[in-house]
């Protein structure tokens, strides 16, 4: 008997390379004034991005421009908003990393709605969005944060009081996603290592998370297998359009897991640095993704041997393992995805929190903050004060 589950809408997908020559008849359907939300990288620069730069300029489009060089605050996307209120825009277009999507998604809500995107986050504002947005289509340029097909956007404040929330609500889920393996191809070794990890790091939590259904495992299971095959040759040979396929699906695949099954410990730790220091998500999720998936192997092989999560990660170590049948132990099988984890996150070379400024005392307050969310172990404050400690 298959166990009750939610699923929901996902976005009206195009997959593969090429696809993003698409784009213009896509947004045809909602109307000719186009607002382009782009990164301020080097993608543009690239001969994809000079390749969508010249369409653009030979359409029949009216087209506005917003750039984007971090992680979008409140600040970001009220100036934005500020600039694009009266323009008539038929549709919002993001082309970029996961911060460029999420700022298209908040700038495609709160077009909308012309007040502060703050009162609407999660845990910060006081009000709940009405789900009202412009039509969003979300092309991604590097394969991590699958944005394209989940339902919230995340933005940030760092400092005294700051914060790492969520705009979230099921109709911002966007109208389009547009993955296309080629935009991907000029990403670096260090953008390919660190959004990776991100998106490693998403299936393995939502795979165990405990929301997970047969669906999000079917996704999930799906998204590890392209990781296993194509995440180290994707960052080693970033030219291999195949490996940069896989990896572009595994992303898509993490966001819809994401969006259904949630996220667990590392997400959660996530959350909380966010709006203490100034350090890319994706070198966070690498930094603590081996240890905070031991710790909680470690925790089930001691308190819960047979528990569905432990299973999962068995699972996990044999896609991992590279070895066809189960003809070893369970323990084995363990061993060798934790043993995964920590090569990627050494040989990726994932920071040390102290690069990025966080100190002992900082450590403890971003611990008191944290929640286990969706873990199959719930681990104490001084646990998590430990977890991130062994990464300082």
């Amino acid at each position: 008997m298959v166990d009750a589950f939610e699923l929901i809408n996902t976005p009206h997908i195009l997959f593969g390379p090429g696809r993003i020559k698409e784009l213009f008849s896509q947004a045809g359907k909602y109307g000719s004034n186009l607002l382009l939300i782009h990164g301020s990288g080097s993608f543009l620069q690239s001969e994809k991005g000079q390749e969508i730069t010249a369409l653009l300029n030979d359409s029949d489009f009216q087209v506005s421009k917003a750039g984007v060089s971090h992680e979008p605050s409140p600040a970001m996307v009220d100036e934005i908003i500020q600039k694009n209120v009266s323009a008539n825009i038929d549709v919002v277009v993001a082309l970029g990393g996961g911060s460029v999507l999420d700022t298209g998604k908040a700038v495609s809500a709160m077009l909308r709605l012309n007040e502060p995107v703050r009162e609407y986050l999660e845990g910060v504002g006081v009000k709940k969005p009405a789900g009202e947005k412009l039509p969003f289509i979300a092309i991604p340029t590097t394969s991590g944060t699958g944005s394209e097909a989940t339902n919230n956007a995340v933005i940030s404040e760092v400092g005294k009081n700051g914060f790492k929330k969520s705009l979230r609500h099921y109709n911002y889920v966007p109208d389009i996603a547009l993955v296309d393996p080629e935009l991907v191809l000029s990403c670096s070794k260090r953008v390919t290592a660190a959004s990776g990890m991100d998106a490693f790091t998403q299936l393995l939590e939502g795979y165990v998370s405990e929301k997970s259904s047969v669906m999000t495992d079917a996704w999930a299971r799906e998204g590890l297998k392209s990781i296993s095959r194509s995440l180290e040759r994707a960052v080693n040979r970033g030219d291999d359009l195949n490996a940069r396929n896989d990896m572009s699906f595994a992303a898509l695949a993490s966001g819809i897991v994401l969006a259904n099954a949630g996220l667990g410990l590392v997400h959660g730790f996530a959350s909380s640095i966010g709006g203490v220091i100034e350090m890319p998500h994706g070198q966070v999720c690498g930094s603590l993704m081996a240890v905070v998936h031991e710790r909680t192997i470690r925790a089930l092989q001691a308190s819960d041997p047979k528990s569905r999560a432990l299973e999962k990660y068995v699972q996990a170590g044999m896609l991992f393992s590279g070895e066809k049948g189960r003809d070893k132990t369970d323990d084995y099988y363990l061993e060798q995805i934790i043993r995964k984890m920590y090569d990627m996150t050494e040989s990726f070379g994932m920071k040390r929190f102290s690069h990025y400024g966080l100190t002992e005392n900082r450590a403890a307050e971003i611990a008191g903050k944290t929640d286990n969310k969706n873990n199959p172990v719930s681990f104490s404050e001084e646990e998590r004060k430990n977890i991130l400690l062994s990464r300082l």
